[in-house]
């Protein structure tokens, strides 16, 4: 009998002991982050922002490499070819102007906003010749205008030529960045309404009939949006929170020490430091705190005024038959998400 009992409880303890070091396995497969992507694909714009210095500084890999995750940077000449990526799965996170936003909730795709990167303000424009006699928007009429049609530079262009009342009487071209500035060079073209650093160049011979602070103050607000994907999100809170701070981080380098973060910048966008220093300063950059207020994007109990420009923008470019149809204004509360900043903000 005493021999069974001593055989039961060998079998308990090895028991146990199994039971335990299983539990420890687990325990060490979650540390090391068991349920986590291998990669995360990242599309970004060639802009002086929040997201290039962050990239450039390597903010992303103390929260991703140190976790084994890899970062995979698409650069994007515009939100066209990022709503194309996103439509395909991609890509996990990426960068377009708010018109490329409204076509991704228009054509129904699995995103949501999470972040503004920058209001526009003379970081895009209407350059047109030095020497050139256009001294006005009316004075375009009959004339060859160059933009990226979809982007937040075509939605401003067109804003403009309507108040002009020239907007049947001009062509416009649809051309990429680094095509509108060989048009330019070519002396194909009489305008263009671009960003920088493509602007830049234009203006070097060059110089701005208008600017996007300017139709800002006309009352249409563009910006630079951060968009991400769903099932992305929803699967990963705390990455994407990640991703949040590390923009955070990104813009409180330029605001403290904006001559350090122009230079961090300058290299990979080719631009002098200067010249970077100079673009930064040409749009509004926003706390986590801004970005939550009604101003911008509200919170998750309350829509803020954002959700509303990006309605009555939507609501012209279904005008100019640039969507098929226009979103809600429900849609777009919904649509935008400011969770992940009010998580950072609660850390």
């Amino acid at each position: 009998m005493m021999k069974k009992k001593m055989q039961g409880l060998f079998v308990m303890l090895v028991g146990l002991l199994v039971f335990t070091a299983c539990g420890d396995e687990a325990s060490e497969g979650n540390e090391s982050g068991a349920d986590q992507p291998e990669v995360v694909n990242i599309g970004y714009l060639r802009v002086p922002n929040d997201e290039m210095v962050a990239k450039t500084e390597g903010y992303f890999d103390q929260y991703f490499a140190d976790l084994g995750i890899e970062t995979n940077f698409v650069v994007f000449d515009s939100g066209v070819e990022a709503n194309q990526a996103f439509a395909s799965g991609s890509v996990d996170f990426a960068s377009m102007g708010n018109t490329n936003g409204i076509i991704a909730l228009s054509r129904g795709l699995d995103v949501e906003l999470i972040w503004l990167h920058e209001i526009l303000g003379e970081i895009e424009g209407l350059a047109v010749r030095e020497g050139s006699g256009i001294e006005q928007v009316a004075d375009l009429q009959g004339m060859k205008i160059a933009t990226t049609f979809a982007s937040t530079s075509h939605y401003s262009l067109l804003q403009v030529l309507n108040d002009a009342g020239i907007a049947d009487d001009v062509e416009l071209i649809d051309m990429k960045t680094v095509d509108i500035v060989a048009a330019w060079e070519r002396g194909d073209i009489d305008a263009a309404y671009t960003w920088q650093p493509s602007l830049g160049k234009l203006l070097d011979g060059g110089e701005m009939l208008i600017s996007s602070e300017q139709v800002a103050e006309m009352g249409h607000k563009t910006a630079n949006i951060l968009l991400a994907r769903k099932g992305f999100t929803e699967q990963y809170k705390d990455l994407t929170t990640d991703f949040i701070a590390a923009l955070v981080e990104g813009g409180n380098l330029y605001r403290e020490d904006s001559k350090t973060a122009s230079e961090i910048v300058a290299n990979p966008l080719e631009i002098t430091p200067e010249e970077a220093l100079m673009q930064m300063e040409g749009s509004v950059w926003l706390t986590p705190e801004e970005e939550i207020s009604s101003e911008y994007l509200g919170t998750s109990e309350e829509a803020g005024d954002f959700s509303r420009v990006m309605k009555q923008t939507s609501d012209f470019l279904l005008e100019q038959g640039s969507i098929s149809e226009s979103p809600s204004q429900e849609a777009f509360d919904d649509f935008i998400n400011p969770e992940y900043i009010e998580a950072y903000l609660a850390r």
